[in-house]
């Protein structure tokens, strides 16, 4: 899990993306267990071109956000405000208040949610450190030639759609684990197509117990159904 919370760190990250994509030379070939170890840490083995990234930095997508302190909801709502497009899962839970149990929404992901826009347009929330002073971006790494370079981290259409359904609500028994699960990682991939998790694509595996299917962000956490009977699965 990669997560910066200094604003300068990210322009000298900048700079050094700029120089890697004017002279990237190409990399030498890695091990295949170093190449392993860097996929636990989050980080590409390929290679990226300027161009590619260049037309990844203009097209919208989602992008996972870190607030600190518990004040995701606080940033989900200025920029929902704003006009922006955002992600918070939610769930309620009976809590004491005032000497009596109520009924109070809280995050399904604590200090997590994900903002859809542009590397640009996101980024203009996440610098202001006017309003968003707590909002930061989760980061992946990728070599650009020699040089290894951060993103931010990008998160599917599919994963996020999967990730609405596992987290509706109404949805009991989700599991939530940070990084990766490696029975998951192993696990096949499949589609719910039936029951309340219909739609759902991700690895199926055993996890405590139970045949669950997992939606696995690698470098962020792994979110999991509740027990889904093998007649509800179809292979992608």
């Amino acid at each position: 899990m990669n997560v910066d919370g200094d604003a300068s760190d990210d322009v000298k990250s900048l700079a050094l993306e700029q120089t890697a994509l004017l002279g990237g030379a190409a990399s030498s070939e890695t091990s295949k267990s170093h190449r392993t170890n860097k996929m636990r840490r989050g980080e590409s083995t390929r290679n990226v071109s300027k161009e590619c990234m260049d037309r990844e930095r203009r097209t919208p997508r989602w992008y996972a956000l870190r607030t600190s302190y518990g004040r995701e909801r606080k940033a989900y709502e200025y920029i929902v405000g704003k006009g922006g497009t955002a992600f918070y899962p939610t769930v309620k839970v009976v809590k004491e208040v005032g000497g009596r149990p109520r009924a109070v929404e809280v995050s399904r992901i604590p200090n997590v949610f994900f903002a859809y826009g542009t590397e640009e347009e996101i980024r203009k929330f996440v610098f202001d450190n006017v309003n968003l002073s707590y909002l930061r971006f989760y980061y992946t790494y990728f070599r650009v030639g020699v040089q290894k370079v951060r993103r931010p981290l990008v998160v599917p259409d599919g994963q996020i759609e999967s990730l609405r359904i596992i987290c509706a609500p109404d949805a009991g028994d989700v599991v939530m684990v940070p990084d990766s699960v490696t029975k998951f990682k192993a696990g096949k991939m499949v589609r719910i197509v039936e029951g309340q998790f219909a739609g759902v694509v991700g690895r199926v595996a055993r996890f405590q117990g139970q045949q669950r299917v997992a939606v696995v962000i690698e470098g962020l956490l792994t979110v999991a159904t509740a027990y889904v009977p093998s007649a509800f699965l179809e292979p992608v």
